[in-house]
């Protein structure tokens, strides 16, 4: 099922690695007429569906007072490091992003697809994935017609900040990829644009009730996205 002709879509976190990559394939792909990104500083990219809202996600409702959508996707989040603390982590991979998610529901959402992580699971003992795993759980619970958790591992592509120990992984994840079977081909490393291009293929595919997807679902339906785009 493609998405109707004519609809708009919603991006929260569209400055950073996956956000990027998404607002790209969504503003040069045809499924929506319009696409409204929202991100803390100006895009590098322009396109005549492209609508790119400035704004603080503290005066999320203020400032998109009026705005209505028909599929929403979610790419907010940082990482402990970044944000300084477990509560800062918190409010941005919890709470932010179910800001988010209740605003886009309000605005008329039946889709969202968001950007969670391999091994998200509220009794995690990993602060991270426990963090990730009360998200999805909290999502759920606002049962929305259409919800799709990403769950990719470590992300391959340029970054706006250095991180040593990611460009590390960068470098080594390729090669341990074939090694990780069964049950562990869920931590393999994937691409950031092809998590975006998954992102898309979610939304059109039409599917109801909550849906996660791990490297081999995000492998797959980001080469569904590709073989779209080549027709």
């Amino acid at each position: 099922m493609q998405t109707e002709t004519g609809a708009v879509a919603l991006v929260a976190g569209a400055s950073g690695m996956v956000g990027a990559e998404l607002v790209r394939a969504l503003a040069y792909g045809g499924e929506y007429r319009r696409v409204i990104a929202l991100s803390r500083r100006p895009l590098s990219m322009e396109s005549p569906r492209l609508v790119n809202r400035i704004l603080r996600f503290e005066n999320l409702e203020t400032d998109l007072r009026g705005v209505a959508c028909d599929d929403a996707y979610c790419c907010l989040g940082t990482t402990l490091r970044a944000a300084g603390s477990p509560q800062a982590f918190r409010a941005v991979d919890h709470d932010l992003v179910l800001r988010f998610a209740r605003f886009a529901q309000a605005a008329g959402a039946r889709t969202l697809v968001v950007v969670s992580a391999a091994g998200a699971a509220p009794e995690a003992r990993n602060f991270y994935l426990k963090v990730k795993g009360q998200t999805e759980l909290a999502l759920e619970a606002l049962r929305l017609r259409s919800l799709h958790l990403m769950q990719p591992s470590l992300l391959l592509g340029p970054r706006a900040q250095w991180r040593p120990a990611e460009a590390l992984g960068r470098l080594l994840m390729p090669l341990c990829n074939p090694l990780l079977l069964g049950r562990y081909q869920q931590w393999r490393a994937i691409s950031a644009r092809t998590v975006a291009a998954a992102m898309v293929a979610a939304a059109r595919s039409g599917r109801v009730g909550v849906h996660r997807h791990t490297w081999r679902s995000l492998r797959d339906l980001g080469r569904t996205t590709k073989t779209a785009a080549r027709m």
